[in-house]
C-alpha cells in the first residue's frame, strides 16, 4: 500500500491539451456531442488531460489568435478561415456515410411555413424576410448565399429584411414558425432531427429550392461540403498531433463519432472566392469585369455623354448667334443714338439760326447805332482837318469815340457769332442773372419802341451748372414769343425775372399779350404744336428738351394781370443749394 502510493505520487500529472469546440448549438449540446470524443483521446494519450473550450464564431477566432487553444473542431467555413489566417491544419475530418465511402455531409435548408404560399424557389425569396442564425454561418447562411446567388438573389439587397437570431439555430426555426420570417436557412438534417425529436411537425415546414435526393439522408436545398475538421494550431507539437490522429482515425464508433483522414477543402475555398469572403476579399474589378457587369449602364453614361455634347454644342452655338444678334442690334441702337445726338443738334443748331433770323432786325437796329455814330464822329473829324486850325484835340477825343463804337459793334457780332457757331456742350458754374444780363445785350432793343423789356432780378442766388448757349437759346426764344405775343395784343411791358423757388434758381418771362387757353398751355412744349401761322411747333419743344437735359422743368400759367408767363427751373451747382428760407421774401415766387 504505502509503495503504491509512492509510486502514483512520484508519477508526472498529466499535461493540459486545450480544445475549442465551435458551440453553434449552445455549450450544452457542445458537450454533448464532444465530450466522448475527448474522453476517447485521454484513454488513447494518457499522458495528456483534454479539456474543451466551447466557442463562438467570434470567440474561435480570438482564442486561435491569442493561443488559448491547441486543436479546434470547427465547421468548414470557419476552418478555411483559420486555414488562411493563422495557419491551422487539420488532422482529420468528421466521417459521414460509411467509412468506406466518406462524403461531404454539410449544406443548407431553406424552409417556410407549409402554409406560406408564394416560395417554391429560392428566386422567389426576392422582397421576403429571411430569418439566419448568422451571417457568418457557415451551414446556417453562407452555403445558402451562393445558391441564392446563383438564383438571382442578393440578399443584402434584394430580401425585405435579413434578420440574424443568433445561436442556437433552433432559433431560425421559432422565427418562421411565428411569422416574423417568411423563410429561413437551417444546417442540413436539422429539421429531420427536430422532427424525430417531436419539436417539429411533419408537415409542419416545406424545404425551398430543394435539391434531388442524394448521398445525405436529408432534404437540402444546396450543394454539399466536406463536413468538419478536427485541427491543430501551428504552435501544437507535431509529435501530439501525430498521436492525436493516429488515435481519431482509430476511434471505434461506440465511443463517439468517427473521424477519417482529412479531405479536400477546395470546394470550400470556392465558395468563399466566389462571395468574396473570409480570405478572398472582394478586390478591384479588372477592367474587363467592369465592361462585364456594367456594360447597359455604361452604354446609358456613354448616350448621356453624347447628349450633353450635342447640347453644350447646340447651346454654345444658339449663345454665339444670339450673342452676335446683340452685337448688331448694340450697334444699331449706338448708331441710331449717335444719329439722333446728331439730328438734334443740328435741330438746335437750326433753331438757333432761327432765332437769329427772327431778330435780324433787332440786330440790325443795335449795329445801325455804332456804325452811325462812327458815320458821324468820322464828318465831324474831316471838317476840323479842314479848319486852317486844326484842334488836335477835338481830333483825339473823335478818334477815342470812333474807336469805342467799333468795339461796340464787334462786341454785337461776336455775341451773335458765338450764339449761332456749332459746338458742344460745356457746362459750368454760372450766374444766372449775368446770363440774363448777357442774353439782354444780345437780344438788343425790342423792335416795336412802344415795347419795354423789364428784368427783376433776385438778389441772392446760387450758381447754377449750365451751358450758356443753351441757357441764352431759351432765353431767346422765350423773349422773342413773348415779343410777339405782346405786339399781337398792343401791350407794352415785357417781365424777366428771377428767384428762388423750392431750393431750385427759377426764370419768368412774363408777356402782357392775350394769355393761353389751359389746352394750349398744357400742350405748348410738345413738337410740332404751335398757334402761330405758318409756325413749325418746334421752339418751345427744344427749350423743353434743353431745361430738362440740365435737371429742371419748364411750364406755363397765367400771367398777372393778363399775358402768359413762361418759367422754368434749374437745380444750384452742387454745394449751392440755398434754402428759401434764407431768402428775402421779396426773390422768392409768388405763386400766380
Amino acid at each position: 500500500m504505502l509503495i503504491s502510493a509512492a509510486t502514483a505520487r512520484a508519477e508526472p500529472a498529466a499535461e493540459t491539451v486545450r480544445v475549442g469546440v465551435l458551440a453553434y448549438r449552445g455549450s450544452e449540446r457542445a458537450a454533448h456531442d464532444w465530450e466522448p470524443t475527448l474522453a476517447y483521446l485521454e484513454r488513447a494519450i494518457p499522458d495528456r488531460r483534454f479539456v474543451m473550450l466551447p466557442l463562438d464564431l467570434a470567440g474561435m477566432v480570438l482564442a486561435v489568435a491569442d493561443r488559448q487553444v491547441d486543436f479546434v473542431i470547427t465547421n468548414p467555413g470557419s476552418y478555411v478561415t483559420l486555414e488562411a489566417r493563422f495557419a491551422v491544419t487539420r488532422i482529420a475530418t468528421l466521417e459521414s456515410g460509411t467509412p468506406d465511402a466518406p462524403m461531404a455531409a454539410v449544406g443548407s435548408t431553406v424552409i417556410r411555413r407549409a402554409d406560406r404560399a408564394g416560395i417554391g424557389t429560392l428566386a422567389d425569396l426576392k422582397k421576403k424576410r429571411l430569418a439566419v442564425v448568422s451571417t457568418d454561418a457557415f451551414g446556417g447562411f453562407q452555403i445558402a448565399w451562393r445558391e441564392m446567388e446563383e438564383a438571382g438573389v442578393r440578399p443584402f439587397t434584394d430580401l425585405a429584411e435579413l434578420t440574424t437570431v443568433g445561436f442556437p439555430m433552433e432559433g431560425v426555426v421559432d422565427a418562421v414558425r411565428g411569422g416574423s420570417a417568411d423563410a429561413g436557412v437551417l444546417r442540413a438534417c436539422l429539421l429531420e432531427e427536430m422532427t424525430a425529436q417531436g419539436r417539429v411537425a411533419p408537415d409542419e415546414f416545406v424545404v425551398v429550392g430543394e435539391k434531388p435526393p442524394g448521398e445525405l439522408p436529408c432534404r437540402v436545398s444546396s450543394r454539399l461540403y466536406p463536413d468538419w475538421p478536427f485541427a491543430r494550431l501551428a504552435h501544437t507539437p507535431r509529435d501530439l498531433a501525430r498521436r492525436v490522429a493516429a488515435a481519431l482515425l482509430t476511434m471505434p464508433e461506440t465511443d463517439g463519432p468517427t473521424w477519417t483522414a482529412s479531405l479536400d477543402y477546395t470546394s470550400v475555398h470556392e465558395l468563399f472566392r466566389t462571395l468574396h469572403i473570409g480570405p478572398y476579399p472582394k478586390t478591384p474589378p479588372t477592367l474587363e469585369e467592369v465592361l462585364s457587369e456594367n456594360w447597359h449602364w455604361l452604354v446609358i453614361a456613354a448616350a448621356a455623354a453624347l447628349w450633353w455634347v450635342v447640347h453644350a454644342a447646340r447651346v454654345e452655338v444658339l449663345v454665339r448667334r444670339r450673342t452676335a444678334e446683340l452685337e448688331r442690334e448694340i450697334a444699331e441702337r449706338e448708331r441710331a443714338e449717335a444719329t439722333a445726338l446728331r439730328l438734334r443738334e443740328e435741330r438746335d443748331q437750326l433753331s438757333r439760326l432761327g432765332i437769329v433770323g427772327e431778330m435780324a432786325s433787332n440786330i440790325a437796329h443795335e449795329l445801325n447805332q455804332p456804325l452811325a455814330a462812327i458815320g458821324n464822329f468820322a464828318g465831324g473829324m474831316t471838317r476840323i482837318l479842314d479848319a486852317p486850325s486844326p484842334d488836335l484835340g477835338m481830333l483825339r477825343a473823335g478818334a477815342r469815340s470812333v474807336a469805342e463804337q467799333a468795339e461796340r459793334a464787334a462786341a454785337i457780332i461776336q455775341r451773335t457769332r458765338g450764339f449761332v457757331s456749332r459746338r458742344d456742350a460745356q457746362r459750368s458754374a454760372l450766374s444766372v442773372n449775368a446770363v440774363v444780363e448777357e442774353t439782354l445785350s444780345l437780344f438788343g432793343a425790342p423792335p416795336d419802341p412802344a415795347l419795354s423789356i423789364v428784368t427783376e432780378p433776385a438778389d441772392v442766388l446760387p450758381e447754377v451748372r449750365a451751358d450758356k448757349v443753351e441757357l441764352q437759346q431759351v432765353l431767346l426764344n422765350l423773349l422773342q414769343n413773348a415779343v410777339e405775343a405782346t405786339r399781337t395784343a398792343g401791350g407794352s411791358d415785357i417781365v424777366l425775372r428771377t428767384a428762388l423757388s423750392g431750393g431750385m434758381v427759377m426764370i419768368e418771362v412774363r408777356d402782357s399779350g392775350p394769355g393761353a387757353p389751359e389746352e394750349s398751355r398744357r400742350r405748348m412744349f410738345e413738337p410740332f404744336f404751335t398757334t402761330k401761322p405758318g409756325g413749325l411747333g418746334l421752339g418751345l419743344s427744344i427749350c423743353r428738351t434743353i431745361v430738362e437735359r440740365h435737371g429742371g422743368r419748364i411750364w406755363a400759367v397765367p400771367g398777372v394781370p393778363r399775358g402768359l408767363a413762361v418759367r422754368f427751373t434749374l437745380p444750384p451747382a452742387a454745394g449751392e443749394a440755398v434754402s428759401s428760407s434764407s431768402v428775402p421774401s421779396s426773390v422768392r415766387e409768388t405763386n400766380t
